[in-house]
């Protein structure tokens, strides 16, 4: 198993992308702390995996607020005795829009989202694993330089998150901390049932790919394991691509 003990905390545990990542670390031999502000959501996740036999814990957590993201970090250290592995994949209230249709408001709130959630998880998992001299920071969403019209401050807070991964990475590497992003072009099966242009959007996500598919929630889980893991032990300050080349680095 890729994760044998190792101890993995997600946020946003309880979306349904944070819920594949959750069952594939468990099902490679990770203690999961599971992360979000609904409880109900994140025990739907958590049953799951405790009925394969794993250890999970949930916790209601507001990845945007300093001191609940320390105090659970605290907790998972005085109950598991490390952090090996951190995945922030919150999200960022983005409103999708033209930007000469955006307040400055709506244009902000993601970006000011993603920078702050990643900042403060980061920093909390670093901590720890700086004593250790080992651990993995994961971001999701990525840059690149493609983008579309209508993505509001969208597109924005992905390429932020990107340079704070830089930078963080910089600043991690020599105690043997990892921070990689992963990048996926679009998860059909992420977008909820009844979510305005759903059809439309998940019709547009085929026909930009090289390969005629797009990127599920399993491959998702596997890959955010293998790069988690100490097979992927010279990946970091980069960004895995699982797009099927809808985007083209």
């Amino acid at each position: 198993m890729l994760l044998e003990n190792k101890v993995a905390v997600i946020y946003g545990a309880g979306g349904s992308i944070g819920g594949a990542v959750a069952r594939a670390f468990a099902r490679e031999g990770a203690r999961l702390f599971l992360a979000g502000r609904t409880q109900a959501s994140l025990e739907k996740v958590a049953d799951q995996i405790r009925s394969n036999g794993s250890a999970v814990d949930t916790v209601v957590v507001d990845a945007l607020d300093d001191q609940a993201v320390d105090q659970f970090m605290d907790g998972v250290i005085k109950q598991a005795g490390q952090v090996d592995i951190s995945f922030n994949l919150i999200s960022i209230g983005d409103v999708q829009k033209p930007l000469l249709e955006l307040s400055v408001e709506d244009f902000m709130q993601p970006i000011m989202n993603a920078m702050r959630t990643q900042f403060l998880t980061t920093r909390a998992a670093a901590r720890n694993m700086i004593e250790r001299k080992a651990g993995v920071i994961l971001h999701f969403g990525g840059g690149g330089p493609q983008t579309q019209p209508g993505l509001g401050g969208f597109k924005i807070a992905l390429d932020a998150m990107e340079g704070l991964r830089r930078q963080w990475a910089v600043e991690l590497g020599p105690y043997g901390i990892r921070v990689v992003t992963l990048k996926t072009g679009g998860i059909p099966e992420s977008i909820p049932e009844g979510f305005p242009g759903r059809d439309e959007i998940i019709n547009n996500l085929l026909p930009s790919t090289l390969l005629n598919r797009t990127a599920t929630l399993a491959d998702v889980g596997n890959v955010a394991a293998f790069v988690a893991s100490d097979q992927a032990r010279t990946m970091t300050s980069t960004e895995i691509n699982i797009s099927c080349g809808a985007i083209v680095d």
